[in-house]
């Protein structure tokens, strides 16, 4: 159950009787096309055009799905058609032209939107890249929308985004290493770091747990996380996800590492720290005391999500003393009328926002926001109006889910709706002290945690006080005058911090 996705399973599928094997390119070039044919299973999207000019007789072999006819027609036939006796090599007109006598690579190439050109007579086929290219614009981001700064975002195009990258990232030490990972989906991936400051053990560490990966299906980014993180059932996000180029080019001048994936808009980050999903493009696009008062009060929210409802029902389950008097008869006599206990009522409003939040995110934009009013106004008041929820349930459960709303990172915001569920049934059992046993048991698992062996609590464990001026709060850049500790920097102390240009993340 838990290796399916693992090539070294036996199918069942019908295997081709095509071996896998090199094969030379056949003089016969009606032998190549009938081999092409039976190694693709008579795919309906293949192309078999008879050329004849100049340079002989043959074909041209194509997939019309992932190939451009017009690419096709302005780099091969019009350059040979137009040519006399020459090498086709020095006739076609396309940047990337390959001569192959293994019939096998070229059919392997016809996938990612190559041609191949074969002569009657000839020993060896002529592979042109013409690749048909539909990316959508650069825009920002839905999810992570920024009020001041750059408003560019990630496309699923990956040379795209290495573009946005390079595009800021002016050095010669920025340095890509590509990977086709998936042994059916063959899909490009990529690392990018500067090699003057990522840490060279985390570039080996990252390039061996990829190259480890043994599976059949890696369609996207986010299938390689539970691959290479350290620790996949802990409820804490130990790799940051980003469409922002800006955010990304931050931490790469920090010394971490991003991988980028052929058809996600996403860059992947490593090593991170809980301290970093908490920073916003914002932070560093507005002043000094509003950046820090925000990010503070971003922390504080994680503590309003996961703590708010447990600490009200265990306030009204075991602890009434510490209410006062004047606002204790008003709850005492909402609650009195609800004929179940406080967890069940929390669970109930809790999973109803949780329902409410999903269908609002999987229905039309117009549509979303009217499920939202209804859910917010109409069931809330009914339910209250019935005797099903008390009123101050209401406002706790309408707290925790804007403070949840608040987190900038999406898996971030994940992690605190299901801790709040564990302390609200440790506060219905054992009160303050339930609370205060899983708020230890939180923060044992966030000190021992690691992010590709570096500290995830830090710079509280271990203690650095030189990182809080950019993790729990933002001093101005003319002080940040050295990298975090947590992301193991070749090169700790900053020459300039002009040399960021703009956003950090």
């Amino acid at each position: 159950m838990f290796t399916n996705n693992r090539s070294k399973s036996k199918g069942t599928a019908k295997r081709s009787h095509i071996a896998s094997e090199d094969r030379a390119v056949s003089a016969a070039t009606k032998d190549n096309v009938e081999y092409v044919q039976q190694a693709l299973y008579q795919t309906g999207d293949l192309e078999n055009r008879p050329i004849v000019c100049s340079a002989g007789q043959g074909c041209l072999l194509y997939l019309d799905s992932v190939c451009d006819p017009d690419k096709i027609h302005e780099f091969i036939l019009k350059p040979l058609f137009a040519a006399g006796e020459d090498d086709p090599m020095s006739v076609i007109t396309s940047s990337d032209v390959q001569k192959h006598t293994d019939l096998e690579r070229a059919i392997d190439l016809m996938l990612e939107g190559y041609s191949v050109l074969h002569f009657e007579g000839g020993r060896e086929c002529y592979v042109v890249r013409v690749p048909s290219v539909n990316n959508r614009a650069v825009e920002e981001p839905m999810n992570e929308k920024a009020i001041q700064g750059a408003h560019n975002g990630f496309i699923e195009s990956m040379n795209v985004n290495l573009q946005l990258i390079r595009k800021q990232i002016g050095s010669r030490n920025l340095v890509v290493r590509r990977y086709r990972l998936g042994k059916m989906t063959k899909s490009d991936a990529s690392i990018v770091y500067l090699n003057d400051l990522a840490d060279p053990k985390l570039v080996d560490e990252i390039d061996r747990k990829i190259k480890a990966i043994d599976a059949d299906n890696l369609m996207n980014a986010y299938m390689i996380l539970e691959y290479v993180e350290n620790q996949s059932f802990s409820p804490f996000p130990q790799i940051l996800q980003t469409e922002r180029p800006d955010r990304t080019i931050g931490n790469l001048l920090e010394g971490r590492i991003a991988f980028l994936m052929e058809g996600t808009p996403t860059a992947l980050i490593v090593p991170v720290s809980f301290f970093v999903f908490y920073q916003s493009p914002d932070d560093y696009n507005s002043r000094t005391l509003a950046g820090t008062f925000i990010r503070l009060l971003r922390l504080f929210s994680f503590f309003i999500a996961i703590m708010l409802p447990a600490y009200y029902i265990a306030v009204v389950s075991f602890h009434y003393e510490v209410i006062p008097k004047e606002v204790f008869y008003q709850i005492k006599g909402s609650v009195a009328k609800i004929p179940y206990p406080p967890i069940l009522e929390a669970l109930f409003m809790e999973l109803a926002i949780e329902l409410l939040r999903e269908a609002g995110m999987r229905l039309p934009a117009p549509i979303g926001q009217s499920i939202g009013i209804v859910g917010g106004l109409v069931i809330g008041d009914a339910v209250v109006r019935v005797g099903l929820v008390s009123y101050p349930m209401i406002i706790v459960v309408a707290l925790t889910a804007i403070a949840s709303f608040v987190v900038p990172s999406h898996e971030m915001s994940y992690s605190v709706r299901l801790l709040r569920f564990p302390l609200m049934l440790s506060a219905a059992f054992l009160g303050f002290q339930g609370i205060v046993f899983s708020l230890m048991a939180i923060l044992v698992h966030l000190c021992i945690l690691e992010s590709f062996g570096r500290p995830y609590f830090a710079p509280l464990a271990p203690m650095r006080l030189k990182d809080w001026k950019d993790s729990l709060m933002r001093l101005p850049f003319w002080m940040l005058n050295e990298r975090p500790m947590e992301s193991h920097s070749q090169k700790l102390i900053q020459e300039s911090n002009r040399q960021k240009g703009g956003a950090k993340r």
